[in-house]
């Protein structure tokens, strides 16, 4: 898989012609008077300068004189016009010399990566293609993408767009990771390609680890690595939710109540989450309804004990499915999904189980835990669902 992480000539001057320039002195008439010339008219010429600035001063102190206002308001008013005057001055000037600084900025490592840039807190991690990829569907191809994060933060994540059914895909998508400079060095970028599916879990066709203490950032790399691969680990375990579920035929009332969770999985630097849960009704793959809990503050166990009512007549019970989403609050961008479930009359498990008890004690509520399961793992069940209609 591949990835990325003149000189102006000088005008010659013309040679001056070095010919001799014949200048002819004509005699001195007699007549010509050798005396100093006479500076009256000069003279003159002040004075009537003089005399035309006096005039403009005293129209100009005539018409302030006919202004109704008091001195102290027009000295006031010339005062705030100079300042704006000024003020004016000054901004321009100032940008002015912003831009001559930003321009010698940009021209310094245009091309190269230095450490200033690192301490921005920006990593850009770039995935150009990929090539021989192993088959893993039926008709000999793959439906392959591309998941890249940073090691051991799973919170931040990004895919590539899936390309259908080929070996040989050209991704070219860029990814800006925000991480201070000082804590890559023990961090993992990690880059695993898949294969998408449906209505199943998404198989991983390999990996290619790059401990990043071992990477030169103080250049662009752009090269080919062997896919390894990938470890097979076990299901990470998300957590557990306990719910209660309730209706009332003759009147048509659903009721699903989130008592708590616990053991949820850390989504927080602290060790933490803040999760709160969200619940939808769909019939047919379309939402019907959709509610959610309060948000509990750094905690893995939260207590809820929050009902959520729905009206559902009978015969619509059985194209029913009740979806519960386990979410991390989080101020700054996406809330991410811990886990998720479902149940109704098309669920299997323990969630079929636990509408079957609950249509079968009506009035009563019946509580049942739920071991949460991964966001895409119940999409693809979902999906499988409506594809059979």
């Amino acid at each position: 898989m591949k990835f990325n992480l003149f000189k102006k000539p000088q005008a010659v001057a013309a040679a001056e012609p070095t010919s001799a320039t014949t200048v002819t002195m004509a005699p001195t008439s007699p007549s010509m008077s050798t005396s100093a010339p006479d500076t009256s008219g000069s003279n003159n010429t002040e004075i009537s300068k003089n005399d035309m600035f006096e005039e403009i001063k005293s129209k100009f102190l005539n018409e302030i004189d006919k202004i109704p206002l008091p001195p102290w308001a027009l000295i006031a008013i010339a005062v705030v016009a100079a300042l704006l005057v000024l003020t004016c001055c000054f901004c321009i000037i100032k940008k002015c010399c912003c831009k001559k600084k930003k321009n010698k900025k940009g021209k310094k490592g245009k091309d190269g990566f230095n450490m200033k840039n690192m301490q921005g807190g920006e990593l850009t991690v770039g995935i150009l293609q990929a090539a021989d990829l192993m088959s893993m569907d039926s008709g000999g191809t793959s439906d392959p993408y591309v998941r890249v994060l940073l090691h051991p933060d799973k919170k931040k994540k990004f895919d590539t767009k899936v390309h259908k059914k080929t070996l040989n895909p050209v991704f070219n998508e860029t990814f800006v990771f925000k991480v201070p400079y000082e804590e890559l060095g023990g961090k993992t970028l990690m880059m695993s390609v898949y294969d998408y599916d449906r209505f199943s879990k998404h198989d991983v066709i390999g990996e290619v680890k790059l401990p990043m203490n071992t990477i030169d950032l103080g250049r662009p790399i752009e090269e080919w690595r062997d896919l390894e691969s990938a470890d097979q680990e076990e299901p990470e375990k998300l957590g557990d939710i306990c719910i209660s579920l309730r209706y009332v035929p003759t009147a048509g009332k659903l009721t699903v109540c989130i008592l708590e969770a616990k053991n949820l999985k850390k989504m927080d630097a602290c060790g933490l989450s803040d999760p709160y849960v969200k619940i939808q009704l769909l019939q047919g793959g379309k939402r019907l309804k959709k509610k959610k809990t309060t948000v509990k503050k750094n905690t893995l166990n939260p207590y809820y004990n929050e009902s959520f009512s729905f009206e559902i007549p009978l015969e619509q019970m059985q194209k029913i499915l009740v979806v519960v989403t386990v979410f991390d609050y989080d101020k700054i961008g996406k809330n991410d999904a811990i886990g998720k479930i479902f149940v109704g009359s098309k669920a299997t498990g323990l969630g079929l189980k636990h509408w079957s008890d609950m249509l079968s004690n009506p009035r009563r509520p019946i509580a049942q835990w739920h071991a949460l399961q991964p966001e895409e793992d119940i999409d693809g069940q979902l999906a499988a669902l409506n594809a059979k209609k």
